[in-house]
């Protein structure tokens, strides 16, 4: 098969395999990887990370992570439920825990298992702050980033390898070029925007989540204000990052606020803390 036509191939397996809908955006999304599978591994996976880190507990940012946590998840199923989606969060089991480390990150792993660092509490500032985080990590859970990623991953590897196989008749040179090309070509051209996409995907989705939540939206470009701050500045060219830049996101983020309060209007929340 030449190469044409492992392109071919390989555009129609991802037609034929894109067969999940997320639900905030309408879009097909690569599914390769069943949720049935995913799920199992990623409790597992949380339950073997909290017996091996310092979770905190009892204390007033403790309950703060879940109080918030509870309150986004809320806002989640009210969401779904309003727009058809009813049943959708049926296989989560949502879990917020606090964790002693500087490190200042936060995570959503696939049906709602979340974990803040203490490292972030600093940024975030209080209650508001935690839910713009919260809503931006449990946005990759609901549109299914991780299951996304996976496939992805899958298919750069079937790519590889037919690309691998298009040139084997070549010499050594060529091959070792076409290698070169294509490894920086899938990671540069679709593996980090596919990335990025998802990242602005879940700052979107995030600032509606906050919203409903009762937090007010204006909060998640100020957080990012706080985050640019706290780096110093110090970040790779957009294009080489697996996340937008932070005047990116503050620019997006601004700029969906009032479309965040216009949402959460129609579940009858007006006023914001």
């Amino acid at each position: 098969m030449n190469t044409r036509k492992s392109i071919v191939f390989l555009g129609t397996i991802l037609l034929f395999l894109s067969c999940a809908t997320n639900p905030f955006t309408g879009k097909k999304t690569l599914a390769l990887v069943p949720n049935s599978q995913i799920l199992p591994m990623a409790f597992q996976q949380y339950n073997q990370f909290l017996g091996e880190n310092k979770v905190v507990k009892g204390t007033s940012d403790a309950e703060m992570i879940k109080r918030v946590g509870q309150r986004i998840a809320k806002a989640s199923e009210r969401w779904l439920n309003a727009n058809g989606y009813a049943g959708y969060l049926k296989d989560y089991q949502w879990e917020y825990n606090l964790v002693d480390d500087k490190t200042v990150n936060a995570w959503c792993m696939p049906g709602g298992k979340i974990v803040f660092y203490t490292g972030i509490l600093p940024i975030a500032k209080g209650e508001t702050g935690i839910a713009a985080i919260m809503g931006h990590e449990v946005a990759h859970a609901l549109a299914n980033h991780g299951q996304q990623r996976m496939s992805a991953g899958q298919l750069q590897q079937v790519a590889g390898a037919a690309t691998a196989v298009a040139v084997s008749g070549k010499d050594s040179q060529t091959q070792q070029i076409v290698g070169t090309a294509f490894g920086l070509g899938s990671q540069f051209g679709v593996m980090l925007p596919f990335s990025r996409s998802h990242e602005t995907e879940a700052d979107r989705i995030g600032i509606q989540l906050m919203a409903i939540a009762g937090y007010n939206p204006d909060e998640a470009a100020n957080l990012w204000r706080r985050m640019k701050a706290n780096s110093g500045g110090q970040a790779p060219p957009e294009f080489m990052s697996t996340h937008p830049s932070s005047d990116t996101r503050i620019a997006n983020l601004t700029a969906w606020a009032p479309a965040a309060r216009a949402e959460a209007k129609k579940f009858g929340v007006t006023t914001f803390k």
